[in-house]
């Protein structure tokens, strides 16, 4: 469900089912719904327009759970392959052969178009598929990267902040 492009009454509905879906699933699971964390790539920049995406789908999220459970929105610029260059040490935990290159280290990855193609012609062979940043971002946990990074990602930045709520 494509939440970055709604506003209004379209968006208090996408978020309205979003939220009963999860309620649905914890339901049916005969467990509690302790918190909703809700990934998108923006497809876009950390720029002003991320900034009023961010406010209205996080306001919206919270406005809907309030009093009954956390959220988090994990709203990647430009992408979440965005967020994995804040970890470059762990490309080689995955596939021994991969280095990020200096030019994609160190810098406002909020800022770079489309990592997930950077990192496909970049690291080499084997070809980078999304299927792998999920092993990265374990990798990056498993060996201490994370929560020290390299260079800034404020989708991050903002994302971590949401969960620094959860108690």
């Amino acid at each position: 469900m494509r939440l970055r492009r709604k506003s209004g009454p379209d968006l208090a509905s996408a978020v309205k089912a979003l939220v009963g879906k999860a309620r649905a699933k914890a339901l049916q699971q005969r467990s509690q719904l302790l918190g909703l964390v809700v990934h998108e790539d923006l497809d876009g920049f950390t720029d002003s327009g991320y900034t009023t995406v961010r406010a209205a789908v996080a306001g919206e999220l919270d406005r809907q759970c309030e009093g009954t459970h956390h959220t988090a929105l994990a709203l990647a610029a430009w992408e979440s392959e965005g967020w994995l260059l804040l970890f470059p040490e762990a490309f080689p935990h995955v596939r021994p052969r991969w280095k990020v290159p200096a030019q994609l280290r160190g810098r406002d990855h909020g800022r770079l178009k489309e990592p997930k193609e950077e990192l496909k012609r970049r690291l080499g062979s084997p070809l980078f598929r999304e299927s792998d940043g999920p092993l990265v971002a374990r990798k990056a946990l498993e060996h201490g990267l994370v929560p020290a990074h390299d260079g800034r990602n404020d989708s991050y930045t903002a994302f971590v902040e949401d969960l620094k709520g959860w108690t």
